[in-house]
């Protein structure tokens, strides 16, 4: 047992009493327990709302007067979103809480009885045992520009989905109606959406010159200059066109609201990103972060609204555990199993080093030639995927080692280690 659970064990005593909690949507269960996992209270109910939560106060203070307990400790799963307004109450009280995984929650349910049965009272027990094992974790509230930054970077990916979602809406269109056009515009641009917006079906074309059609498109706020020689190479398709002939009136109305859609999701999307640098800005790390060249201000922005400060880890073995990069093994007697990694972490921090890495071979010379050494060296060479995962976990301890000496990044000082490298993986 390491010295971390030794401390998280010994945070429960005979003078603390355990409460586990099991979070709902409206309705919370709750659980007592001593050190020694004698059952206090049985799992008692209280609502997502300020009287219940005054009355879990109030039950949790008759329990603690009656079995002379001084300490408390309070423990839950993240459940989604509902345990936010609760963790707020329990630290404007001053009442210590922390985190349970849900899988221990899930695996561990069974040792009672042995039985599969789940429900909100078994599990609020359950929650409170593993409390009293030492098995949780301290959580780290986000506050300030933290919070801002997590919450604007995930309103932004929403948008990003919402987007792309009227793109397809879009492109479904003219498969109906004009299908060619995608022939000429591959992308939805200024100038496809001038065109959509102006003349979306192929009949309005047909009868008008292309200057014509330029002094139609220029009419389009944000349009100054349309692509003459896209519209000359749709011209002649607009005679030929395979698309739906009926149904225009409705088909029309549809492109309108969704190029409508399109440009106000578009121009909140914009100001959003510019906030959210202004924002990263305010943080010391971002400019020792921005000086990795490949690493852009978007990616700086992503990875410190999922890390926060990188100066608040210890060790950037903290950091490749939160991105689920730590290596793990299956192993006994005699075979010895392959390493993969364990993706126990923030699925979006993971993704979004992969897709970092992907530039850094091109642009970054020193992971370019780390790259080139992972998948050529003699003894135990690596897939370009693997590879591209070591480098994953490389970024990150570079990334952690620049903000908490406050140094920029230097490619020479990275490449002599390629010299002396240890083994990762």
């Amino acid at each position: 047992m390491n010295r971390n659970m030794n401390e998280k064990i010994n945070q429960v005593n005979e003078d603390t009493l355990v409460i586990g909690i099991d979070i709902a949507k409206r309705k919370h269960y709750a659980c007592a327990m001593d050190d020694r996992g004698r059952v206090f209270q049985k799992s008692f109910p209280f609502h997502q709302s300020s009287d219940g939560f005054m009355h879990f106060l109030q039950r949790i203070g008759t329990l603690q007067t009656t079995h002379a307990k001084s300490n408390i400790l309070v423990g839950f799963e993240p459940t989604g979103h509902y345990w936010m307004n609760l963790a707020d109450f329990l630290m404007v009280n001053d009442i210590p809480f922390v985190m349970v995984n849900p899988m221990h929650v899930s695996r561990t349910k069974e040792l009672d009885d042995n039985l599969q049965t789940k429900n909100d009272a078994k599990d609020a027990r359950v929650i409170a045992q593993l409390i009293r094992d030492g098995r949780y974790s301290f959580p780290r509230i986000l506050q300030g520009v933290e919070a801002e930054l997590r919450n604007g970077s995930s309103f932004r990916l929403k948008l990003q989905e919402d987007i792309a979602a009227l793109k397809n809406r879009i492109i479904r269109w003219t498969d109906r109606y004009f299908p060619e056009f995608q022939w000429v515009f591959k992308e939805i641009g200024k100038n496809a959406l001038a065109v959509l917006e102006q003349t979306p079906f192929p009949t309005d074309m047909q009868d008008k010159s292309l200057e014509e059609l330029l002094q139609l498109y220029r009419q389009v706020e944000g349009l100054k200059y349309p692509s003459s020689p896209k519209i000359k190479q749709l011209q002649p398709y607009a005679h030929t066109s395979i698309g739906l002939s009926e149904g225009h009136e409705m088909a029309r109305f549809e492109i309108h609201c969704l190029l409508e859609q399109y440009r106000q999701l578009q121009a909140q999307y914009e100001v959003l990103a510019e906030r959210l640098t202004q924002l990263a800005k305010e943080m010391t790390d971002y400019e020792y972060l921005l000086s990795i060249p490949g690493v852009g201000e978007n990616t700086v922005v992503e990875l410190l609204a999922e890390t926060g400060p990188l100066t608040n880890y210890k060790h950037p073995r903290q950091l490749l555990k939160l991105a689920g990069l730590t290596l793990r093994e299956n192993s006994s007697g005699q075979h010895k199993g392959q390493k993969k990694i364990s993706k126990r972490g923030r699925r979006k921090l993971r993704g979004l080093l992969f897709r970092a890495i992907l530039p850094m071979i091109r642009y970054n010379v020193a992971f370019q030639a780390l790259y080139e050494y992972y998948i050529t060296r003699p003894n135990n060479p690596l897939r370009k995927k693997e590879a591209m995962v070591v480098l994953c976990g490389k970024l990150l301890k570079i990334a952690h080692a620049l903000c908490q000496k406050k140094v920029y990044f230097d490619a020479q000082t990275m490449m002599k280690d390629l010299t002396c490298l240890e083994p990762l993986a």
